[in-house]
């Protein structure tokens, strides 16, 4: 198969892969920024670490290196529009897309999503380059959630909110 034809192929069955939407935070040296991410997921408890996946060309890749302090913002299903710009969707500047709703310094000085249904604050611990990527190791070093809200995933190429699913109670 021609390398662009698995590339294509490829991109086709990750969007059969549905993801959890969250915008990844940093403030610090090199200045304040975020990106929409879905490559992200849990390493382990032990002690608790994520990785993120961050495309080595994108302007945010570098600044989050070097502020080495992250926060990864879990949206909810209001937050589409902000995935939207956070993703440089609508051309707006960084500055415009953090005034498009309220956040608040976290635990490690970097920006806190008021409305996000988790966030994780953490410090980059490592860093591996596969391809065009680097998957970023997070240590999680502080954790906040709420207990309501509908959860944001990516499937098929569109938003798709997720709600949680009933508490039931076994009759005995």
């Amino acid at each position: 198969m021609i390398q662009e034809d698995m590339r294509l192929h490829f991109r086709n069955a990750m969007a059969s892969l549905a993801a959890a939407v969250n915008v990844i935070t940093t403030d610090g040296p090199q200045g304040r920024c975020g990106i929409t991410a879905s490559a992200v997921c849990s390493v382990t408890d032990t002690p608790p670490t994520m990785l993120v996946c961050i495309n080595q060309s994108s302007y945010v890749h570098d600044v989050l290196h070097g502020n080495r302090q992250v926060c990864i913002n879990v949206l909810g299903s209001r937050g589409q529009e902000l995935a939207r710009l956070f993703a440089g969707m609508t051309g707006c500047s960084m500055e415009e897309r953090f005034a498009h709703c309220a956040w608040q310094p976290g635990q490690l000085c970097v920006p806190v999503l008021t409305d996000a249904i988790a966030t994780l604050e953490g410090t980059v611990c490592e860093s591996k380059t596969v391809g065009s990527h680097s998957v970023i190791f997070v240590r999680i070093e502080h954790i906040a959630l709420r207990d309501e809200g509908e959860g944001l995933i990516y499937f098929g190429r569109q938003f798709h909110s997720l709600a949680r699913a009933a508490a039931t109670c076994a009759a005995g």
